[in-house]
This record gives C-alpha cells, sequence and structure tokens, in this order.
C-alpha cells in the first residue's frame, strides 16, 4: 500500500509545496513491535480490529513519508512506566539528527526528575513534546508533572495530548483532567490529538477558552472513526472558526486504511481550501516557526497562504496545478 500519487495530488491541487504531520510513530524499533502485537491482539484500549497499513521497517517508512510529500513529521514516543522517557527522548534526538525533516520530538511521564529530562530536552531542541495519560495510566495534573508543564509553558513548546476518551475510556481521560491542568497552566501550548475524540464539542471549548488549545486531525473524520466516534456536524462552524489553530496529524503508520484517506476526508468537510491549506502546512509552519527549507518554500515565490503564484521549483507547481479558494 502506498498511494503516493494520491497523497501528492491532494497537496499539489492546493499550491501547497508538500504537507506537515504533526502526528507521526517513530521509535525505538522494539517498542514499536510491541505497540503493534498490542493493535494485532485488539488490546484493550484498541477494542476493535486494527491491521496497521504501513508495517514496514524504520528505512521504508521515513521513504514513504517522502514519497507522500510530508515534508514535516514527528516521532511521537510515549512511555508507558517509569524511567522510559529520559531513554525515549535520547533516542528522539539521535532519529531527528539523522532524519531531517523530523521535528525533534520527546515525551515525559509522572516521575521523579521529570521536569530535569524536560528543561534538558527543551534546552537541546526538543520541538514538539507528546503525553499519553491513556496508556500511561496517569493524571496529566499529577504533581510531579507540575514543574515539567511550567517548563514547556515558559519555552512556548507545544504538547501533544491523547486525552480524548477514544478509543477505549482510560481513568484519567476527557476534558475535565485537562481542564483542571489548563486552569493551572493557562499558556501551556496544548495539541488535542486526534481532535479530543470522541468528546470533540467538549475540547472545541477549550481550544476556544484558551488561545494556547490547539487540535490535531488524527484518525477523526476517517470512515473507520466515525463508525464508532462521529463528528457531529453542528460543530463544523466552531471548526471553521478555530482553523488557525487545527494541524494535520495522521497516527502514521498504526493506521488501517490509506494515508491519503486522512486527507480526502478532511476535503470533505468541505471548509474550503483556505481551511485546508492552514491545516496541512500552513497553521504547522507558524507554530514551529519552520524556516523555508523546513517548510518546503526555499526558492519558491508563495502567497500568504503559502501557494506557489510563480514558476519555479519544478514538480507540480511548475505545472500550474492550483485551485482557487
Amino acid at each position: 500500500m502506498s498511494g503516493a500519487a494520491d497523497a501528492r495530488g491532494f497537496w499539489a491541487a492546493l499550491g501547497l509545496p508538500g504537507i506537515v504531520d504533526v502526528h507521526t510513530h517513530f521509535m525505538p524499533e522494539r517498542v514499536l513491535r510491541k505497540v503493534w502485537a498490542y493493535f494485532d491482539s485488539e488490546g484493550p484500549l484498541v477494542g476493535r480490529s486494527w491491521p496497521i497499513a504501513y508495517r514496514h521497517d524504520e528505512d521504508e517508512r521515513v521513504r514513504i513519508l517522502r514519497e507522500f510529500g510530508v515534508i514535516a513529521f514527528t516521532s511521537m514516543i510515549y512511555p508507558h512506566k517509569p524511567g522510559m522517557a529520559d531513554w525515549l527522548n535520547a533516542w528522539a534526538a539521535r532519529f531527528a539528527a539523522r532524519v531531517p525533516e523530523c521535528l525533534r520530538t520527546a515525551t515525559l511521564y509522572p516521575e521523579d526528575g521529570a521536569a530535569a529530562y524536560v528543561k534538558a530536552a527543551v534546552a537541546s531542541g526538543a520541538r514538539i513534546f507528546k503525553a499519553h495519560p491513556q496508556v500511561g495510566d496517569y493524571d496529566p495534573g499529577d504533581p510531579l508533572l507540575d514543574e515539567a508543564w511550567g517548563v514547556l509553558a515558559d519555552a512556548g513548546v507545544p504538547v501533544v495530548v491523547h486525552c480524548g476518551s477514544g478509543p477505549v475510556p482510560g481513568r484519567f481521560t476527557g476534558p475535565a483532567p485537562m481542564a483542571r491542568l489548563l486552569a493551572r497552566h493557562p499558556r501551556l501550548r496544548v495539541v488535542v490529538a486526534h481532535m479530543g475524540m470522541p468528546e470533540y464539542a467538549e475540547f472545541l471549548t477549550l481550544a476556544e477558552r484558551y488561545e494556547g488549545v490547539l487540535l490535531d486531525t488524527t484518525m477523526a473524520f476517517t470512515d473507520f472513526s466515525e463508525e464508532t466516534a462521529p463528528f457531529d456536524r453542528r460543530e463544523l462552524g466552531r471548526l471553521k472558526d478555530l482553523g488557525e489553530r487545527v494541524l494535520l496529524g495522521t497516527d502514521f503508520p498504526n493506521i488501517p486504511y490509506p494515508y491519503a484517506h486522512q486527507l480526502h476526508c478532511l476535503e470533505r468537510l468541505e471548509l474550503g481550501d483556505e481551511w485546508l491549506r492552514g491545516v496541512c502546512h500552513g497553521n504547522a509552519v507558524r507554530e514551529f516557526g519552520l524556516d523555508d527549507r523546513e517548510a518546503g518554500l526555499e526558492g519558491r515565490e508563495v502567497g500568504p497562504e503559502g501557494r506557489e503564484v510563480g514558476p519555479g521549483g519544478g514538480g507540480p507547481f511548475s505545472q500550474g496545478i492550483h485551485r482557487e479558494p
């Protein structure tokens, strides 16, 4: 399964130089194999059949994302017990050093020393963090994390948090724990993974209340997720209004359908090309301060939405494949 032409056709039609995916998983191979085995066994946090679409070795997965035209992505890592986070952060730093498209990713867990390793990761260049209260089975408001959250809030480094109750509720999932955390750290930049599935409306409310709350699209709106956690179309107006704070995420490689399906599901929301350009490129460029090389804009003449407005750069852009907003 590849679908590169489908994925590239999507962003080329928007006049983009590629797409930015803020929710992709790269982690040590033995850890990832255990994650895949958990999905294969339909573990209690999965709850249904979930075939992995891109079950390849690491180099092949990087190659596939490049083939799709994903010009920046992440290595979402997460610990499930004490003593893992610092080790995972070291691995992710090495991965980002050898894969230039990867936004260096780090993680955290409620344990002694969390603030110290979070501070060290930020100081040495981490650009995004991942927190997984569902898998880690911890309250994001745990006092052991309080100083670490303060470090991230002060640094303005965003944290992708799996805080919604999908696919299966955990002890600390849902909007209430995050609302308490944000009340204590209102400047924290939280990226709500999976749009907060299935509590979409409640997490939209948190985003409306706190300027630092963003949402990623990971698996939301897809046929797979709509079967069990449908998005209420009456909320589309709110989603459009928050368009500058919505980021493309996919969960690659751990998805049970082709990569481009996520892209077309965003398209069929019919929120407009400007909204899609922001979600798939411009918002992440702004949020992470991507330079022209990282954003795929080096040597191109672009308009305010990241669209190519003149010849040059080769590929689909020089062929004039554009859609008007």
